[in-house]
């Protein structure tokens, strides 16, 4: 038989004739059909063999079109009795179709078969527009203008890697998904504006001048997509004296309203919403307006806040003793409180909104690497980032399910792409226009970077570990010890072909002379929107559902099937489209019977965890990071004050830089909806779960930059 060489696609391309995707289509619809592995690819065995002499006679010598081969396959079926599989394939095919019209609509040309929200949110944030508005690159063209910017810096320095070496493994890397950098990275690399960190650092002092200079220093990262962390601790308290004019001071949180407002008018200009910081000290005299602050509706919209606690005052809390407010312009104790009655007002606002968190100052400064530069005093909106006054941080995450090749770690595969990410980061710093002096000036000579991940769920899944489990912790302390130990070979290797960074000799590596090009390497970041890009879950967090619907297009409504839950329903026999229709209604599969227990046991979602697991793989990756990790304890409405206080007391044991919670339907304003009124997660009803097309996970009030 002579068989074409080549088919045509519906973009007019063309590609290798492949007699093996054919067979694997027609497999697919008869499983749909018979459920049954075998029967399925009997079915299929018996079916090619008809379709292949089918093609050989009709396109002999010819390229035939893609839809032409497909139409043979449908008469195939028909003729051979399988009347059913014909219908299933060609419902298949009308899916597809669909798909093909809505990435139409969104006039995204996806050369990377990517998915439609990773399209949708490309779309939104990231591919370069014209002065029309009309998108002008694809996202193969996006993650090359990426890695071209970036691998740029390569030019600085001697070294055996050339520039097209590193141009190219930083866009393979990308494009196979692997390894993502943050999004101001993709958004400006190669652009004029040329703004590549994810977060900034900005000290707010005591004067007006000071005040509204970090307010404009605010604007203009915002502005170019970064993220920012402030310390409101300096000014002094409400109904304090101001010398100049012998009135009484607003307080912090009145001014903390001017960057709020200020951060909402300037993303109506931008491509996404600004995200902020607000960090007050548990010992500043306006500590219970802080700690209140978002309980008023619509409050501080565009902030995080976490309460910056020490642990003088834990441990005030723990033997329920008083200690003292101070007052910060004279450095007097200016009252004393009950410490738990704080701690009370704090759990008590945490449980009706999830602000705000907690901050451990002393421990984020016991892994100060650079003490005499000064404390480290906040961190940056999602708090795993602790900085000083104008650092930023660069930030990429590697697809841990990227890494598993025949259901174990490849780990050879996971130290090169941690080699790379390091390489990448750093060069990011050296390309980087910084929107401030002070910020290029300060990051320059410390030169943090963040190297996380991302699919730490979809990586337990396929090594079929369950995040419950004694085992995911162990996992979890065995692989982020691993990461830090690679990436710090990484900036060692680096430090000797570009030498150390040029605070070194004030840093605690000096003293062992551990020559790092990085004051830190490692960061355990929310990823946000580039989990949505590489289709892998959030961070470290569990699934927040196997199945669900997404809101893409201003409305349009589409039903989203993890893809590992439908291997492993196609190994074990039970898929059909009742189960996905029952999973789709309660956001767990821990009830549903027909599924096989050891299934249910390893694709456990956000609400089938407790609070303290949630912080045992925060701990385990947290001992590992030598920046801090960003989690999110989600609890279910029913969860109560007293759980919430477990967890803070629990998360200061444990030695964490900071803890977050959020008790689901504690907001208004959701990025993942348990849509029937009667609903709690976790419990089967009527609607089907949503979510928004930009939520990956964490957080479901969605507020992450990254």
């Amino acid at each position: 038989m002579a068989l074409p060489a080549k088919i045509k696609k519906r973009d007019r391309t063309l590609v290798r004739f492949n007699a093996a995707k054919i067979k694997s289509a027609v497999c697919k619809a008869a499983y749909e059909v018979f459920k049954n592995k075998t029967r399925a690819e009997n079915v299929a065995a018996r079916v090619i063999d008809e379709v292949i002499k089918k093609i050989s006679q009709v396109y002999k010598n010819r390229t035939p079109p893609l839809e032409s081969i497909q139409d043979i396959v449908e008469a195939t079926l028909m003729k051979q009795g399988y009347a059913a599989v014909a219908k299933s394939y060609i419902l298949y095919r009308e899916k597809h179709r669909q798909i093909r019209q809505i990435k139409e609509v969104l006039d995204v040309k996806d050369d990377l078969k990517l998915s439609l929200n990773s399209i949708e949110v490309l779309k939104m944030r990231y591919l370069l527009k014209d002065e029309n508005q009309n998108i002008v690159e694809t996202p193969g063209e996006l993650f090359e203008r990426v890695a071209y910017s970036v691998s740029q810096a390569e030019k600085n320095f001697k070294s055996k890697v050339s520039l097209r070496q590193a141009q190219d493994t930083f866009s393979q890397m990308m494009k196979n998904l692997e390894f993502m950098p943050n999004s101001p990275t993709l958004m400006n690399a190669g652009t004029s504006l040329g703004q590549l960190s994810a977060c900034f650092v900005l000290p707010v002092a005591d004067s007006i001048a000071d005040i509204f200079n970090a307010l404009g220093d605010m604007a203009k990262i915002h502005q170019s997509g970064g993220g920012t962390g402030f310390n409101f601790s300096h000014l002094r308290p409400k109904g304090d004296i101001v010398l100049s004019t012998r009135g009484e001071a607003s307080g912090p949180v009145s001014f903390m309203k001017v960057f709020d407002q200020a951060t909402g008018v300037i993303v109506q200009g931008g491509r996404r919403r600004g995200a902020n910081m607000g960090l007050l000290r548990c010992d500043h005299p306006d500590i219970v307006d802080f700690i209140e602050a978002k309980l008023e509706a619509g409050g501080f919209e565009n902030f995080n806040l976490s309460v910056g606690v020490t642990s003088k005052f834990m441990e005030a809390v723990k033997e329920n003793k008083e200690f003292s407010l101070v007052n910060p312009r004279t450095k007097k104790a200016v009252t004393k409180i009950n410490a738990r009655a704080v701690f009370d007002m704090i759990v008590n606002a945490a449980w009706h909104t999830g602000d705000p968190g907690l901050i451990f100052l002393d421990q984020i400064n016991a892994k100060n690497p650079t003490p005499p530069l000064g404390k480290i005093e906040t961190t940056n909106p999602c708090g795993e980032l602790p900085l000083l006054a104008y650092e930023s941080c660069n930030l990429a995450s590697i697809n841990l399910v990227k890494m598993v090749k025949k259901n174990t770690v490849d780990w050879g595969k996971l130290a090169d792409s941690i080699r790379w990410g390091i390489r990448f980061l750093d060069n990011v710093i050296e390309v980087n226009n910084f929107p401030l002096t002070k910020t290029a000036a300060i990051t320059g000579k410390n030169r943090k970077v963040g190297l996380g991940v991302m699919g730490f769920a979809d990586m337990l899944i396929k090594l079929g570990i369950p995040y419950t489990s004694k085992k995911a912790v162990e996992f979890a302390s065995l692989l982020m010890k691993f990461f830090h130990r690679e990436s710090l070979r990484a900036s060692c290797a680096l430090a000797q072909e570009r030498g150390v960074f040029p605070n070194f000799k004030q840093s605690v590596y000096a003293k062992n002379n551990l020559r790092l090009r990085n004051a830190t390497v490692n960061t355990i970041a929310p990823t946000g929107s580039i989990s949505i890009i590489t289709g892998s879950s959030s961070g470290i967090e569990p699934l927040f559902a196997v199945s669900f619907v997404r809101r893409i297009l201003s409305g349009t409504k589409l039903v989203e099937v993890n893809p590992l839950f439908l291997e492993a329903a196609a190994r074990a026999g039970f898929y059909n489209k009742g189960i996905l229709g029952k999973i789709a209604k309660q956001g767990s599969i821990q009830g549903i019977g027909e599924i096989p227990s050891d299934v249910r046991k390893v694709f456990v979602t956000a609400f089938d965890v407790t609070a303290r697991q949630h912080l045992l793989i925060q701990a385990a990756f947290q001992k590992h990071t030598d920046n801090a990790v960003s989690k999110t304890i989600n609890l279910a409405p029913q969860a109560t004050a007293e759980d919430i206080r477990r967890i803070y007391l629990e998360a200061y044991r444990l030695k964490l830089k900071g803890i977050t919670v959020y008790r689901y339907a504690s907001k208004d304003k959701q990025v993942l909806s348990f849509e029937h009124k009667d609903r709690k997660p976790g419990r089967q009803g009527s609607e089907l779960i949503t979510a928004d097309s930009e939520y990956s996970g964490g957080c479901v009030v969605g507020t992450c930059p990254f």
